[in-house]
């Protein structure tokens, strides 16, 4: 009997306890909405650029628009600077392309690289280029027209080992059954028709890769490459 007592004195002891540790969690959820708010009102609301051009060539930005320029006088402005800070004259123009990544039926499209033709080139320098092929007569055709490598799978190993280092790849059909092992090794630089690197047009396939221009999407939507030369 005096056992029972003392159990139920505990119970009855320790039943209070319980609406304040309610209190207090609701106490803490109420101080964190309180948190918040404050600091949603600290938030300083952004300022609308204003409309109108500022008057001296040195100002806060964050106040006006940013300024476009047509592409003549960009390029004036660029050869301007370059005059200005006696910067090498042959430097590089590069340019900034934003994609609309996003599609009806799919969310987004891949990011992906591809190589363009450029009606100037900017430079003298032309990529190294590897021909895949085991027709000798296309072998030929491929050293005529500037290959930096040619072979067949007996280059296989070498490429796997690092021994042989080109820019890009090319081969005919009649090669990818064979080139199979190097799939994960060059990984998008792998033969393929959608990038235009397998075909039996050799010299136009050399010619694109030689001379071409490469470029990637980065970030998913951003294209940043190389236009031309100041």
């Amino acid at each position: 009997d005096q056992r029972l007592v003392a159990a139920a004195a505990l119970v009855s002891a320790a039943q209070p306890a319980r609406p304040y540790a309610a209190e207090a969690k609701t106490a803490k959820k109420g101080s964190q909405k309180a948190k918040k708010e404050e600091t949603k009102k600290k938030q300083v609301t952004k300022r609308r650029p204003l409309m109108s051009k500022p008057v001296d060539d040195v100002y806060l930005t964050w106040y006006y628009e940013r300024p476009s320029y047509d592409l003549e006088e960009a390029v004036g402005m660029l050869k301007k600077f370059q005059e200005l800070d006696f910067t090498y004259p042959k430097q590089h123009v590069y340019i900034n392309v934003f994609l609309d990544m996003t599609r009806q039926k799919k969310k987004k499209v891949d990011p992906f690289a591809s190589t363009v033709l450029l009606p100037y080139r900017f430079t003298d320098e032309t990529n190294k280029v590897l021909v895949f092929t085991e027709d000798e007569q296309e072998a030929e055709i491929a050293r005529e027209n500037g290959a930096a490598v040619v072979g067949g799978v007996e280059l296989i190993k070498w490429i796997l080992e690092d021994e042989i280092q080109v820019d890009f790849y090319v081969a005919v059909p009649a090669m990818m059954p064979k080139l199979i092992p190097l799939r994960s090794k060059l990984r998008r630089k792998y033969p393929s028709t959608k990038r235009n690197s397998l075909g039996h047009d050799i010299p136009k396939m050399l010619q694109l890769f030689r001379e071409g221009l490469e470029y990637t999407v980065e970030d998913e939507r951003v294209i940043k490459t190389r236009i031309a030369r100041v």
